[in-house]
């Protein structure tokens, strides 16, 4: 049912995350082409995902990045999503070239620090109707 051949370049994020979903809704408004998909790591189709790709799922808690058959996750998930947004974000990509253990130590801070410092939600944002098909599992 959910695969990689279904979904070409997906977004899995912590539904209940305050922050998360600020930056689901960041990706959505600064996206230079709206092709990417969503889905909570909560969702049927995220387990279902985080499970083919062989991903820890008690070491995923905040962002993966699937595209072109292959899953990204932490600060290199981040770096390759702002290659897809407008503006001056695809120079963040720049910030590849710095070891992962430097990039994921800053990830990792900000994500065991993102329920204390944005909030939790009971449960998964609703997306508007015009975006709603973009939304995996809803």
């Amino acid at each position: 049912m959910s695969s990689a051949e279904e979904y070409n370049e997906i977004v899995l994020f912590d539904g209940v995350c305050n922050f998360c979903d600020s930056s689901v809704q960041f990706i959505l408004r600064k996206e230079r082409k709206p092709i990417l998909k969503f889905a909570s790591l909560q969702s049927e189709t995220g387990q279902k995902l985080i499970k083919q790709y062989g991903l820890d799922k008690g070491g995923i808690d905040s962002i993966v990045y699937i595209s072109n058959g292959k899953a990204r996750i932490k600060s290199t998930a981040a770096l390759y999503l702002a290659r897809r947004l407008k503006g001056g974000y695809p120079l963040l990509f720049g910030f590849i070239i710095v070891p992962p253990f430097l990039r994921n130590w800053v990830y990792d801070w900000v994500a065991r620090n993102r329920y204390k410092w944005f909030g939790k939600k009971d449960s998964c944002m609703i997306p508007s109707k015009e975006i709603r098909e973009r939304f995996v599992d809803l």
